[in-house]
């Protein structure tokens, strides 16, 4: 399961550096600067989940926790996955389609809360894990 919540990690942290370049360099020019500061939040919280799911990777890894505390970790691994798609890709695709009348619009809005509620679930699904797994086993 590691290699492939680190992967995931991997991926979105290069993904959150390129989009980062695209946002300061060719964005810069083409949306005004609150749209900017939308794409730039996206860019932020892909990065942080990014770290988060390469260091839950290398705690998943660890020889003490049951079966029932690895798949806690794996809920929170998808967690962090989905609420990176949901979030950073809806304030993405909202900054891009900005620049026109696009109809999609109006239902992209209500995708970004849905994307910061399953970190959330992922920051909890990991700390209950971590509280389960007790120090003196």
């Amino acid at each position: 399961m590691h290699r492939k919540i680190i992967s995931w990690g991997l991926s979105f942290a290069a993904l959150s550096v390129l989009l980062g370049a695209f946002g300061a360099h060719a964005l810069k020019a083409i949306v005004s600067t609150d749209q900017l500061q939308i794409f730039e939040t996206g860019v932020r919280y892909q990065f942080m989940h990014a770290m988060a799911l390469i260091i839950l990777s290398i705690y998943s890894n660890r020889q003490d926790l049951s079966i029932g505390e690895q798949k806690g970790l794996g809920w929170a691994a998808h967690f962090f996955i989905v609420g990176t798609l949901f979030f950073s890709g809806s304030l993405y695709l909202l900054t891009l389609l900005s620049t026109s009348d696009h109809p999609l619009i109006r239902f992209i809005g209500p995708i970004t809360p849905l994307g910061g509620l399953c970190f959330i679930l992922g920051w909890l699904s990991w700390g209950r894990v971590v509280y389960l797994n007790k120090v003196d086993k």
